[in-house]
């Protein structure tokens, strides 16, 4: 089966995900470039972390080891450019709507994803791309109709013979489009100068926990979503309450213990619960016994 149900207005729908990660990287010397570690994470992983919704995910590249699991396709030749790379992409994929990237976007998003197939989805267009600050197109950071794709890969490769370093605008050109500016999301890593700027700005742009979070998720190959404002609520608490070593300790055992649960996200805010609870009663000795100690009131023995 290809076809899904359609989504309801507003709602992003079902989708597959390729991600273009084959290219020669020569404004970098050559290097490696979706292995380049940005925030402790390589750039490949960080892309696929964006779209891990997609049913299924194909990276167009020889296989490397990778953070999530993904199918892998090879386009013909190798180094065929972008427009091959997307042809042997699309030919494992299902979904009525694909998601194409390149494997160079530090900030993309997951909720960046959902915006796209939204517009998608709403405006009954072939695809919606994200614009930069400049506002140029970033066809590589898209969500498109799978069969306008197909149907325009099919009339290109007839028209020339083949699809081997055709640019990418032969395809895009030939489709009904919508544009979503993010100068932040769209932003990709060509140049050594890119990928400095791009480490400094995961330090500034105001999300740096969530930035650890996701990398000490993706290094211990953990897919959890946690309430961190709870953990850092907890972790303040036992510093307070008892003393500061005893922050680190207890939020390690709050996630010892919701393990042993074999929880989710709703075992860790228990377990939170409990601990905090905890915590603040151990305050409130403390706070009694000072009271005690300087002859002032002390709280009642509520044992």
């Amino acid at each position: 089966m290809t076809d899904t149900a359609p989504a309801a207005p507003g709602t992003p729908a079902p989708y597959d995900a390729v991600v273009l990660a084959g290219g020669a990287a020569r404004r970098l010397g050559g290097a490696d470039k979706p292995g380049l570690r940005v925030g402790g994470r390589a750039l490949l992983d960080r892309v696929l972390g964006a779209c891990a919704g997609a049913a299924t995910t194909v990276v167009v590249a020889a296989p490397r080891p990778t953070a999530r699991p993904v199918r892998w396709a090879r386009e013909e030749p190798p180094g065929g450019g972008p427009v091959a790379a997307l042809e042997a992409g699309l030919r494992l994929t299902t979904a009525v709507h694909t998601v194409v990237l390149s494997a160079d976007l530090p900030f993309l998003q997951a909720a960046t994803l959902r915006r796209l197939l939204t517009a998608v989805q709403d405006t009954g267009a072939d695809g919606a791309l994200l614009t930069d600050g400049d506002g140029r197109d970033q066809p590589l950071v898209a969500a498109y109709r799978t069969a306008a794709l197909r149907r325009e890969l099919t009339a290109l490769a007839a028209a020339h013979d083949g699809l081997a370093g055709l640019p990418l605008r032969r395809l895009t050109g030939a489709l009904k489009l919508t544009r979503v500016p993010d100068p932040l999301a769209s932003f990709d890593c060509d140049t050594w100068d890119d990928i400095a700027d791009a480490r400094a700005r995961i330090r500034e742009h105001g999300h740096v926990l969530d930035e650890w979070i996701s990398a000490v998720k993706d290094e211990l190959g953990i897919d959890l979503d946690v309430d961190t404002g709870v953990l850092l609520d907890l972790a303040r608490d036992a510093a307070h309450g008892v003393a500061r070593p005893a922050a680190p300790l207890t939020t390690f055992l709050v996630g010892y213990a919701a393990a042993r649960a074999e929880g989710g996200p709703e075992a860790v805010a228990e377990a939170a619960r409990r601990a905090t609870a905890l915590a603040l009663r151990w305050e409130e000795e403390n706070a009694a016994g000072r009271d005690a100690s300087s002859g002032g009131p002390s709280a009642p023995d509520a044992g």
